[in-house]
Formats: C-alpha cells, sequence, structure tokens
C-alpha cells in the first residue's frame, strides 16, 4: 500500500460517522457514475427485485446452486486469471 493511501485512510477513520459516509458516497460515485435515483427508491427498487427473485424460487421457475459449486466456479474464475 502506497503512503499516500495509508495516509488517506487513517485520516479518513478520523471522521466523524456521517463524513466517512459521505465520502464513501463521493467515492463509490467518481468510479460508478451518479446513481439514478434517491437512495430510498434504489432500496425499494432492490426490495422488489428480492421479492421477485423469491417468488420465482419458490413458483419453480428457477433453481438454487448448491454453495460448493458457485464457490469453486469462482475459485476457477480467479485461478484462470492469476496465470
Amino acid at each position: 500500500m502506497s503512503a499516500l493511501l495509508d495516509d488517506l485512510k487513517s485520516r479518513a477513520l478520523q471522521l466523524a460517522p456521517s463524513e466517512r459516509d459521505e465520502l464513501i458516497g463521493a467515492l463509490i460515485e467518481s468510479i460508478d457514475g451518479q446513481s439514478e435515483g434517491t437512495p430510498e427508491e434504489i432500496a425499494r427498487a432492490w426490495d422488489e427485485e428480492i421479492a421477485r427473485r423469491i417468488d420465482d424460487f419458490e413458483a419453480g421457475r428457477t433453481k438454487g446452486v448448491p454453495a460448493e459449486e458457485v464457490f469453486a466456479k469462482i475459485r476457477a474464475l480467479i485461478d484462470s486469471h492469476g496465470k
């Protein structure tokens, strides 16, 4: 880790929680761009998506994948990128 990053992390941790929250938002926005809705709208959209996915699963329209299989695929992807 660079000295600048170490310094920034140390200084950021001295901020009040609300200031850290604001900083996190600014950093995420600098990477992902500005969000397309308010935090409340985004949370509501996620709640609706979660409910839809649960309904699909319970109705048999989708199926689950065992965690072991998911983690094995992730490990394989990571390994293939490391070579």
